[in-house]
């Protein structure tokens, strides 16, 4: 070794996926998935933390979003709706708010007719339990920051309140008639509920119309 050559300095420990395997350690994702499940089905998916999950696997907690990319990601995985997984409204929430019901219907219906819905899973009722409080959690939330407003929080209730319908009917838990509708036509016939759901109110209207009837 030449005098002058530096001897070679220690490379620093990287968190997130281990070092010597591209994709992580071969049993780091089953561990995870271990670890998920009982914790999403006691406390459900509102109250379980990817700090959580990471603690009882004992993990670093960034290997979860390498893995499965986000608590939704996780959640999809653990219950096997993997609808669940791939709900990202991103999407639906690129655009103005006028054309927002139609995105939306699209959006569901496009990721729902290609999603595989594992039956054990819907019949489970802690998953169902979990799975309500994502729509309620996660997905209302999502959709009243976008939609912004004094009302906004109940706007995207409505809202999920009106997916959350056809989740459940055509896809969960079908109704046959309604299972069998075709895609475009369910949206069409959902489309004016969805928009009237998303609708703001109006204050001003409101406290006229309470004037008039006081007189």
């Amino acid at each position: 070794m030449n005098k002058t050559e530096a001897p070679p300095r220690p490379t620093a420990r990287r968190r997130g996926r281990p070092q010597g395997h591209p994709n992580g350690h071969p049993q780091t994702r089953t561990r995870i998935l271990a670890a998920a499940e009982p914790l999403f089905l006691e406390h459900g998916y509102r109250a379980t933390t990817l700090r959580a999950v990471a603690s009882a696997a004992e993990v670093d907690s960034a290997l979860i979003s390498y893995h499965f990319g986000s608590k939704r990601g996780l959640f999809g995985e653990v219950t096997q709706i993997s609808c669940a997984r791939a709900l990202d409204l991103g999407r639906a929430l690129t655009g103005d708010q006028e054309g927002l019901a139609d995105r939306l219907l699209l959006v569901v219906t496009e990721l729902w007719d290609a999603a595989e819905v594992n039956r054990l899973a819907v019949e489970n009722e802690e998953v169902m339990r979990a799975f309500r409080e994502y729509l309620e959690g996660e997905v209302v939330a999502r959709l009243a920051e976008f939609l912004g407003g004094h009302d906004a929080s109940r706007r995207a209730l409505a809202a999920v309140t009106v997916i959350g319908g056809l989740i459940f009917t055509r896809y969960l838990n079908p109704l046959p008639s309604a299972a069998a509708l075709p895609s475009a036509e369910a949206r069409r016939m959902l489309r004016p509920a969805l928009r009237a759901a998303l609708a703001p109110t109006r204050p001003a209207v409101w406290g006229a119309l309470g004037s008039r009837g006081g007189v």
